[in-house]
């Protein structure tokens, strides 16, 4: 008998993480992650699969064991594991066997590292801050006062920054000399990559005058033996991941020149060099995969000798490899599309690739491309047994025309549908408002959708893969076509026999939080809402979020005080009177995202108002703790939304 997928998901699910392929292309190495029911702790150690056979061994044994990357000698793998006070730190291990290495005992630890040519040497990442404690000091007899002299002094999951900045070090694996710091400044430098002869690195900053209110960055090239940094990317006004040509005279970057299009929402691939304007290769019909950094790096981006071009990027909620000639033409998916690729690394003679999959039916596995070929083959299945008796729900993706501009949409069936049956209706929205549902396994929808419910996800104006001006469409508009695009598609299933209109419940964490609680104070057809981590104030939003400033002046037309009758206008709270769905607040406590004053502000406003409504809490938990935060806390969100609409709509 088929299980419905369960919060409890979160212990019984494998996940695999930062694979490298070997250079000669023969051995993968990758991160296996589960969380132990019992301690309540996540587990992770490095994994070596051999594609001759797809044996594996446990390679590490470490507890927190992350981020693989083999030496470019095939000889040796580099990887990431937390110290004593939490600290990640640089460890060694040869593939050789033997034990594994302590590197580095940066007292900033290490965020990213990247090997050498040579394989004798390692560029990593570290946060240099000025006024770090010494490891003995003891608060509670020398309590410490915190000087904010900058905007951005914090930021979401890292906390508390203050003048705290993350530097580029070198670190020589045969030497007994600590890491020289290669980079300095009021600025974060990030994600260096090493020429092709080891004498320069390129890397990624924000050192424009305007960094601490505009969400700019640039590309930098400073030779390894030290010295000034030279910019690279010209006038572009942001740039999310480089790689090197094969001769080392150009860069490949992932940027935007659009100063509200930013290189992670809607990037395109540029080719930068010495002297000359940077050329854009590709259109808005694709968007590159820029990942997130700090938090998440990109993936890998390849320029082989011959002139092509290898990267992952997206198109309407799928994701591809794709591969072009280094002057743009040519532009093909080698493969992909019914999924999202969050991962990639490639061989020496990029002949062979591994991809991270996330299909809607699989919560990810790793693949094995075979290049030349365009072949496919599935290398982990290390959820199958759970899968098996917990099946996915079935997706159905469906299209409608608002305004002249087509909607795509997301449903997701219960087990066991009948046509003939009524079933109640989920509105998931997702976050950013430059997110976007995609092709891949969504655990709440799952644990909705499995439970008993339709379960619908749109992508409004707004949301990224869809192209630069439906990206743009929403500066300046929360509220406003977005909504309308949203309740079209609710209106579209409200025709269809099996949906019951009267039973209607709505979801969204962040934006979608933002989006979820706007519903409500703009429709009463829902019966029950559940607004995780939503921004509620727009003008306290401005002064308290880590990203108020240069988040908030592009999304909503400027400053506060240049603005604030629009800022109070396309507030969720200033409906709050017209509220009669009952109303479930999720916050994290440590969120500097959307920080909790947002959903206290609500919860008070509502309640005054005599409105049906609860605030829950999560404890030490950042915007990202659905993702990175303590595992019995992830588990009771889920809980508590399924919990929430049960008791309403059920």
């Amino acid at each position: 008998m088929p299980k419905p997928i369960t919060p409890e998901l979160i212990y019984q699910l494998k996940l695999a993480s930062g694979p490298s392929l070997s250079p000669d292309g023969t051995t993968l190495a990758f991160a296996r992650a589960q969380v132990d029911q019992e301690t309540r702790e996540s587990r992770s150690q490095i994994v070596l699969m051999s594609l001759a056979d797809g044996q594996e061994i446990t390679f590490t044994q470490g507890q927190q064991d992350l981020a693989p990357n083999f030496s470019p000698d095939g000889q040796k793998i580099a990887f990431l594991r937390a110290d004593e006070q939490e600290q990640k730190q640089l460890w060694v291990i040869p593939l050789s066997g033997g034990e594994a290495q302590k590197m580095s005992t940066m007292s900033g630890g290490i965020s990213e590292f990247s090997w050498a040519p040579d394989s004798r040497r390692l560029a990593i990442v570290s946060d240099v801050d000025p006024d770090r404690p010494p490891d003995d000091h003891d608060p509670q007899k020398d309590p410490r006062v915190k000087v904010v002299r900058r905007l951005r002094y914090r930021f979401d999951t890292l906390g508390w920054r203050g003048d705290a900045h993350r530097h580029i070090f070198l670190l020589e694996l045969n030497s007994t000399k600590e890491p020289g710091q290669l980079t300095d400044g009021d600025w974060d430098d990030l994600s260096p990559v090493w020429s092709p002869d080891g004498g320069k690195l390129a890397f990624i900053s924000g050192r424009r005058e305007d960094r601490d209110i505009r969400f700019r960055t640039e590309a930098y090239v400073v030779p390894t033996s030290g010295g000034e940094a030279e910019r690279r990317s010209g006038e572009l006004l942001s740039v999310a991941a480089l790689t090197w040509s094969p001769g080392g005279e150009k860069l490949l970057a992932i940027a935007s020149d659009d100063d509200k299009a930013n290189a992670m929402w809607q990037g395109f691939l540029f080719v930068l060099e010495p002297g000359v304007d940077p050329v854009k290769l590709t259109d808005d019909s694709i968007k590159p995969a820029a990942g997130f950094p700090p938090l998440m790096p990109a993936p890998e981006l390849r320029w082989t000798p011959e002139g092509r071009i290898l990267f992952l990027a997206d198109r309407r909620g799928e994701s591809f490899l794709f591969e072009m000639h280094e002057d743009g033409s040519e532009l093909r998916p080698i493969t992909g599309g019914g999924a999202m690729m969050m991962a990639l690394t490639v061989d020496r003679m990029a002949k062979r690739a591994v991809v991270l999959s996330v299909p809607p039916d699989s919560a990810g596995d790793l693949q094995l491309l075979e290049l030349t070929e365009g072949s496919r083959q599935a290398l982990t299945n290390q959820n199958a047994q759970y899968f098996a008796e917990h099946p996915p729900a079935r997706l159905e993706k469906f299209s409608i025309e608002r305004a002249g501009t087509k909607i795509e949409c997301r449903l997701f069936f219960p087990p066991d549908f009948s046509p003939e049956q009524h079933y109640p209706l989920i509105l998931d929205i997702h976050g950013g408002p430059h997110g976007a549902f995609y092709d891949t396994f969504n655990p709440i929808q799952q644990i909705l959708a499995t439970s008993g419910y339709l379960v619908l996800g749109v992508n409004p104006r707004g949301s990224s893969s869809y192209g630069r001006e439906f990206v743009k469409a929403v500066l300046g508009d929360w509220g406003g076509e977005d909504f309308l695009d949203i309740m079209a598609a609710v209106d579209e299933l409200c025709r269809r026999p099996y949906v019951d209109a009267e039973r209607l419940g709505v979801h969204g964490y962040s934006y979608g939080g933002f989006m979820t609680s706007w519903v409500v104070g703009h429709t009463n057809r829902f019966r029950a809402a559940v607004v995780g981590a939503p921004c509620i104030d727009l003008p306290s939003f401005y002064g308290t979020s880590d990203i108020g400033v240069s988040f908030g002046e592009m999304q909503w037309g400027g400053t506060r005080f240049e603005n604030l009758e629009e800022y109070l206008k396309r507030s969720p709270i200033s409906y709050a009177p017209q509220v009669k769905t009952p109303v479930l607040l999720l916050h994290g406590e440590s969120d500097h995202r959307c920080p909790i004053e947002q959903s206290e502000q609500y919860f008070v406003a509502l309640k005054r108002l005599g409105k049906e409504v609860e605030l829950v809490r999560f404890p030490g938990c950042s915007h990202l703790f659905l993702r990175v935060g303590h595992p019995k806390l992830r588990q009771e969100y889920l809980e508590r939304v399924a919990a929430w609409f049960d008791r309403y709509l059920k």
